[in-house]
């Protein structure tokens, strides 16, 4: 894969939890990116939270960050406004603050695609009108 992968919490789940229905999925695209995928500190809450039941899930998730195949080099702080501005023009779905983070992201890193299992990245868009590239399964 040749752009920047920005990494949602559905892909992180299903590759660190076994019975996650899109393991298989998670492992195959996982194995063609290259690293580091980019997330957000959201992004690993989301994560850290929904693997809390899975042995070794939140470890798992942090031994990712220390060996560098996951970076989180977004700050919410340093573009507060930009995702507030998403969260409102997408309350109706609602937005979640990570996928505000992540389209946030995609506009800063244009040649990025997204890696999740959200449909409602089909109807965010970047910079008001383009269509974000993602990498999701048919079936999501």
């Amino acid at each position: 894969m040749n752009r920047r992968v920005l990494l949602d919490a559905g892909p992180l789940v299903a590759l660190l939890n076994r019975r996650d229905k899109y393991h298989e999925w998670a492992k195959l695209q996982w194995a063609r990116a290259e690293p580091p995928l980019i997330t957000c500190e959201a992004v690993l809450s989301e994560a850290c939270f929904l693997l809390r039941a899975a042995p070794g899930g939140s470890t798992a998730v942090f031994e990712l960050l220390r060996r560098h195949v996951v970076e989180m080099p977004f700050r919410l702080a340093d573009h507060l406004e930009p995702v507030a501005r998403l969260l409102r023009k997408y309350a109706n779905l609602p937005m979640s603050l990570a996928d505000g983070c992540l389209v946030c992201m995609a506009e800063l890193n244009p040649e990025s695609t997204v890696m999740t299992l959200d449909r409602d990245f089909r109807l965010y868009r970047k910079r008001g009108r383009q269509v974000l590239p993602l990498i999701m399964p048919e079936t999501a």
